[in-house]
């Protein structure tokens, strides 16, 4: 790492006003809960009766002072790219001139993802960055057009390039599984490897790439068409029309909750589920991060060719995490295609212990 002027990067602790948490109280207090009809649990959407669940867990278990803490054990800071304030993680590892690793959450997830992460990361070797996707979290919502996929990789590139990191390797999740291949794309002399958890290439269209597909092609396929049709509502609206709902996320935890939960499912524990939802709240970026998936639809800024540096997959079974030879034809250098039988889509909190040994080996190869 070469040292590099700070002036341009401020220390920052997460410090939630009392005054918001009492707000917030109040309003769960408050809450009026939707209707149902009989033996309909989850059938017409998230289930009612989950989202009483969380939303007393939310009013009298969740400790978000104890989250706050857990964040505020890193170092974290603002720094401002492009005209945007970002907040970032800053974790360094006690090996000197290690490789850093630069980590991208996704939607309904934040840097929480990550956290179970950090210890074992940096124990092995790694300095990590791990920031806010514009508009989700600590530095607030984005104040401009045009937060996409392909501006947020430019931004986590200058951001790399300023902390002064000339070696570094991209991880993503969700949303940052297409972010970080772009961060890889973009800066490919300092790029040294990226390392996702689904890489999402699809179809062209060209009946000549389904020929001959395999079984298991075949069922990936499957699996994906059942998701858009019974579940890909969320993209639609989010894609289409954000500010429409970002009205009712903005005025209602309760409606927060009840929206975003549908993609953070109950094989996960409640805290987890709450400190992410709970960070939309009470920062006011709930309408901003969806937002971003308006941004991607309006997106004319086309990939020139495939992406050449090292990619590895690490992919839970029970999830979608792409097809290999629709990925080979988007990157052009996977060198690492890892499935595993991990509870699903959040594999660094539900299983952090296989997504640390499957990034050390992969980045432990590269040299």
């Amino acid at each position: 790492m070469t040292a590099q002027p700070t002036a341009a990067v401020r220390p920052y602790r997460v410090e939630i006003p009392q005054s918001a948490l009492d707000d917030l109280n109040e309003r769960l207090d408050r809450a009026r809960f939707a209707d149902t009809i009989e033996d309909a649990d989850g059938e017409y959407g998230t289930a009612v009766s989950r989202v009483r669940r969380l939303a007393e867990y939310w009013r009298h278990g969740f400790d978000w002072r104890a989250f706050e803490a857990r964040l505020n054990a890193y170092p974290q800071f603002l720094t401002e790219i492009d005209g945007q304030d970002i907040h970032f993680l800053h974790v360094k590892s006690e090996t000197p001139n290690g490789t850093a690793l630069l980590l991208t959450h996704g939607w309904p997830g934040s840097q929480a993802e990550y956290l179970d992460v950090i210890d074992p990361l940096t124990a092995a070797g790694f300095d990590l960055v791990i920031p806010a996707i514009p508009g989700y979290g600590f530095a607030g919502p984005t104040t401009a057009r045009g937060w996409n996929v392909h501006r947020t990789a430019r931004a986590w590139v200058a951001l790399m390039a300023r902390l002064g990191y000339e070696r570094y390797g991209a991880i993503g999740n969700d949303g940052g599984s297409m972010i970080s291949p772009e961060v890889g794309r973009l800066d490919p002399e300092h790029v040294v490897g990226v390392h996702v958890t689904q890489l999402f290439s699809f179809p062209s269209g060209d009946p000549a790439e389904l020929a001959d597909v395999t079984d298991d092609e075949k069922r990936a396929l499957e699996t994906l068409q059942w998701f858009w049709e019974n579940m890909g509502a969320f993209n639609q609206l989010q894609s289409q029309q954000p500010q429409t709902l970002a009205h009712a996320l903005a005025d209602s935890p309760v409606g927060l909750l009840g929206w975003n939960i549908q993609l953070l499912p109950e094989t996960l524990d409640e805290d987890f589920v709450l400190a992410n939802v709970a960070t939309y709240w009470l920062t006011g970026t709930a309408g901003s991060a969806i937002r971003f998936y308006r941004e991607m639809a309006l997106d004319q800024e086309k990939a020139d060719g495939p992406t050449t540096v090292p990619t590895a997959l690490a992919g839970s079974a029970n999830d979608f995490y792409g097809i290999r030879r629709f990925a080979e034809r988007d990157h052009a250098n996977i060198v690492r295609w890892n499935v595993y039988e991990t509870p699903g889509h959040y594999t660094a909190h539900q299983a952090p212990e296989v997504l640390v040994r499957d990034v050390v080996e992969f980045f432990g190869s590269l040299g």
